[in-house]
């Protein structure tokens, strides 16, 4: 097992109650970083899953007994933002990539994120937005326009740089998590926002970077409901952090 010192990457993947997917998201994350000259660790952050997830891990990670793998259970339902706070806080490895259970975005564009993080970036984050060739999103029109009217409340209120700020795939240099997963307080899907925010408010190099990327059907996220709770979390930001947008 390697060294604090000398680990290269640490995969963070938020869960809850992704019992029909998790071992092979595992599998499939794990058999890609053993192509890779890296030492890695994979952190399952789960948020007070009520399902069999953690039960799966942990005899993945028992199998495993390489402690490549590990959990953090959470005790309670808290939020996306608390469990990949947890994750990235706790990660060993010089680069920090976080990924959605359900690999929308394939775990071979990390590449893309970790080529920017060694040219010269703090954060890379993963966009459907912006379009280049070899980076297909197929994603519901619902869901589309949801992410497009969000976006635009995005620009109005908190922060005008992005294209697409919750495309859960982001690289975070270890130094750069460290920094905004102290600060971050939010607990909900905003809190992609509030860690653009502040990565911009410290001045660290951020780098939007197009990915391919495919809705999944087993998606947590309910339009209707996390809109209205991501409205009020992006006025949480402005009254916070005193933003006035110019």
């Amino acid at each position: 097992m390697c060294t604090v010192a000398t680990m290269d990457i640490s995969v963070v993947i938020p869960v809850y109650n992704e019992e029909k997917c998790i071992e092979e998201t595992l599998r499939r994350v794990g058999a890609f970083m053993s192509l890779k000259p890296w030492s890695w660790e994979l952190i399952v952050s789960s948020d007070g899953s009520t399902d069999k997830t953690d039960e799966i891990v942990r005899a993945i990670i028992e199998k495993r007994g390489d402690g490549k793998v590990k959990l953090l259970a959470a005790g309670k339902n808290a939020g996306k933002g608390a469990v990949v706070r947890r994750g990235a806080l706790e990660a060993q490895g010089k680069h920090i990539l976080v990924t959605d259970a359900d690999l929308s975005a394939p775990i071979k564009e990390s590449d893309k994120l970790l080529a920017a993080l060694e040219g010269g970036c703090d954060v890379a984050v993963g966009s459907r937005a912006m379009r280049e060739k070899g980076c297909d999103v197929q994603q519901s029109f619902k869901r589309r326009l949801a992410g497009r009217i969000f976006n635009v409340l995005v620009r109005l209120l908190v922060l005008k740089d992005f294209q697409d700020t919750q495309c859960g795939f982001k690289c975070f240099k270890k130094e750069a998590a460290r920094a905004l997963f102290r600060e971050q307080v939010l607990n909900g899907f905003s809190f992609d926002v509030e860690i653009l925010f502040l990565a911009k408010k410290r001045g660290l190099k951020v780098k939007e970077v197009p990915v391919m990327w495919r809705e999944a059907k087993s998606s947590k996220v309910k339009l209707f409901r996390d809109s209205l709770g991501m409205l009020k979390e992006l006025m949480f930001l402005r009254k916070r952090y005193r933003i006035r947008i110019v």
